[in-house]
């Protein structure tokens, strides 16, 4: 981002974990960042990596294909400089992370050795008809200049330690064309080479727009409300409790709270929502969103570099870190793959002469054909061209997956496990009804509620005391209080003991028949019981309900469509989760505490390939446990960490719609698979009997590269 570090360092920074968050801090290293100019595929980030990690005190390398970011942390041994230089010597471009985008290259200048090298292979081609004896000689020429570069190219990376490279393999494969005569089917083929990879570069920049276009959302600076008056600052500056202004076509520098009564804000870029949205008060605002009808003032929520934006492109720089499954074999596989081809061409090459005496000329050239299939560039960049772009299209749904083995095991879900409060229901509960025993009376009960609940962040316990708050009834001060896990909580008030919980805490016995019918009748009503103890006797029953979220049925309706069964976790009672369970036509369980939630979740987990939903604290070992967790994205920020996946709006339909696109995402990468196996399967068979030569390897090595790379990119139109 904007306010990442550059080149300059960040000392004892922390390291990345497989889950996209941070790892534990790394003592006595220095972070380095820079962005990376030249990467056209998955298989240049390694190469860079192999590079740095060579050299002496680094600690760690690590390079965000997606994002075009290298990251290096340094040890005391470790010099800045000799990493820029090593980069240079790989063939690539290390420029400061705080650039917008790549420096302005002119046309002529970017395309120049392969508009020379067309032009020398036109005349050559124009010779072999007016004087065909300098044909040879133009093509030898043409040859030359295009395999300089290459050669070059394919040294700097051996030395860097990636020895086979597509430049080592394209240099040895010219250079024997060249030397058996085939002069212009070299210079086809270098011509071919610099044809595919054009291709690929812009294929590549089509695949990062998605992500360039989400790090362009958020602007440089901020207007800064202050006891002078307002002033611009970096948004670098910006902290928690600052307050800013944004004008009418501006974006949020950071996530917030808004100020005003109500504004209308454009979300589109962010959630793909066309209709500007309107905000009240107290609203939660995500960074990158347009300001639409009016300024606005806003509560500023996140720190720098942690906005909804930047975890968006902190899992997409990190997917790698925790690729798909596929991902993972398929770069193991390719680690023996082009070295195997090698030896495999060379056989072909020597074994025909010396134990049939086939023709040494014939066999080279079949070797070297053999050697051009063997490229392994369009089964690398297979996976993460579909998982990059898979990830960018579930930003702009509104969900954050973190990583290929998330999106893989989403497409896998057959049930998805819902927490209620919060997750199905609105999670802002309201007291519907009071029902006094005892003889105490309304305003003691709510003061006593209220003071037993402040501090709180549950949702039941800000319905009551929001409760005493719009009757003006101040809180009671209560004595030491104690959590009851999942079931309430317990203090003294006057020397008396005092409780707050479920109904369920207590035994059936001190329950009247009165207060059983009372009960009865509002959880038939949907209302979630909570009940206040004052020495022994039941003073008062709250009855509070949580309205359902507006989207819930429709995307338990798209679920069930997907066959994905639905399930309802809740600690609420039997009658509460059966009328919204019925509402919703989903099973559930009821009267669940979090340790029994956990072990519902182990247990259908052994029988189903389970995804759970939550948002609170309590959720987060259910999250963990289960195969995919997701998280509703304004839950708890120890849900969203334990969370594979998070619904930044919490839009439940983005539950069935992110389903679609991760099946579809491994469809795509099935079809990539089998599109650059089976080219190479066929190539492989007619170069062996000699019915395709050369020129027509590099058009399939690098046509199959360019023919996975436009099917992966579909997936940045995945519509739901």
């Amino acid at each position: 981002m904007r306010h990442c570090c550059d080149q300059n360092s960040c000392h004892q920074s922390t390291a990345v974990g497989h889950d996209g968050g941070a790892a534990a801090p790394i003592a006595d290293t220095t972070e380095h960042r820079w962005r990376i100019h030249g990467m056209d595929c998955p298989s240049c980030a390694g190469k860079i990596e192999t590079a740095v990690k060579r050299l002496p005190g680094v600690h760690s390398a690590e390079v965000a294909f997606a994002t075009e970011r290298l990251r290096v942390q340094l040890t005391a041994e470790g010099n800045r400089e000799q990493v820029i230089r090593a980069i240079h010597a790989a063939g690539f471009t290390p420029f400061n992370d705080q650039a917008h985008a790549t420096p302005d290259v002119p046309f002529w200048r970017r395309y120049f050795s392969l508009l020379i090298l067309l032009l020398l292979m036109l005349l050559a081609g124009a010779a072999q008809l007016l004087w065909p004896a300098a044909a040879p000689w133009l093509f030898t020429l043409a040859t030359l200049w295009g395999l300089v570069p290459i050669v070059r190219q394919a040294w700097r990376l051996a030395r860097s330690g990636s020895p086979f490279s597509i430049e080592m393999l394209m240099a040895v494969a010219a250079s024997g064309a060249l030397f058996l005569g085939e002069t212009a089917e070299a210079a086809m083929v270098l011509l071919l080479f610099g044809i595919g990879e054009q291709l690929e570069n812009l294929a590549a920049g089509k695949a990062r727009q998605g992500v360039k276009t989400l790090m362009a959302l958020v602007p440089e600076q901020a207007r800064l409300i202050t006891p002078e008056g307002i002033r611009e600052v970096a948004i670098s500056e910006l902290k928690p409790g600052h307050e800013i202004e944004v004008h009418p076509g501006g974006r949020l520098p950071a996530d917030g709270i808004l100020l005003n009564a109500q504004a209308a804000f454009d979300e589109s870029a962010i959630t793909g929502e066309s209709v500007p949205v309107e905000y009240e008060r107290g609203a939660q605002l995500a960074a990158g969103s347009l300001v639409v009808d009016k300024s606005v003032r806003l509560t500023v929520t996140s720190q720098p570099g942690h906005s909804t934006l930047d975890r968006i492109l902190h899992l997409m720089e990190h997917a790698d870190a925790n690729r798909a499954p596929i991902a993972r074999f398929i770069d193991r596989f390719s680690r023996w793959y082009t070295p195997a081809m090698i030896a495999t061409a060379a056989l072909v090459a020597v074994l025909p002469p010396l134990l049939f005496a086939g023709s040494w000329e014939t066999w080279i050239y079949r070797g070297l054909v053999l050697l051009l299939i063997g490229c392994p560039c369009a089964l690398v960049i297979s996976t993460p061209a579909a998982v990059t772009s898979a990830l960018a299209a579930a930003s702009r749904m509104g969900v954050l997956i973190k990583g290929g083995a998330a999106l893989e095991q989403l497409g896998k879900v057959n049930m998805l496990a819902f927490d209620k409060t919060g997750t199905l229901t609105q999670g802002q509960p309201v007291l519907r009804e009071l029902c006094l025993y005892a003889g105490f009376g309304r305003e003691q009960v709510l003061a006593l509620a209220a003071g037993l609940e402040s501090g709180s962040h549950h949702p039941l316990a800000r319905a009551l005391v929001n409760a005493a708050a719009q009757e003006q009834i101040a809180a009671l001060e209560t004595g030491e209080k104690h959590t009851l896990p999942g079931a309430g909580i317990q203090s003294r008030w006057q020397d008396q003991p005092v409780l707050l919980c479920a109904p369920s805490y207590l035994p059936e016995a001190d329950f009247s028949p009165q207060q059983i019918a009372d009960m009865e009748r509002l959880r038939a009503a949907a209302c979630t019981l909570v009940v206040l103890v004052v020495n022994q006797q039941i003073a008062a029953l709250f009855a509070l309900q949580d309205t359902l979220r507006q989207d819930a049925k429709a995307a338990m309706t798209a679920l069930h469509k997907l066959k994905v069964k639905s399930l309802m976790l809740t600690g609420d009672h039997e009658q509460t989760a059966r009328h919204i369970a019925a509402e919703l036509g989903m099973d559930y369980r009821a009267g669940l505490k979090p340790e029994h939630k956990l072990e519902q979740v182990a247990r259908l987990s052994e029988q189903h390939c389970l995804g759970m939903v939550g948002d609170g604290i309590n959720d987060a070992p259910a999250l963990k446990q289960a195969s995919i967790g997701i998280a509703m994205g304004q839950g708890t920020d120890v849900a969203l960490d334990s969370a594979d996946a998070a619904l930044t709006h919490n839009r439940l339909t983005a539950l069935p719609d992110a389903v679609r696109l991760s099946r579809a995402a491994s469809a795509n990468i099935r079809q990539n698979i089998t599109l650059a196996l089976g080219l190479k399967a066929v190539f492989l068979i007619t170069s062996i009997t000699g019915v395709t030569g050369l020129w027509l390897a590099v058009l399939a090595d690098t046509g199959a590269t360019a023919l996975v790379t436009l099917n992966a990119l579909r997936l940045l139109r995945f519509r739901p």
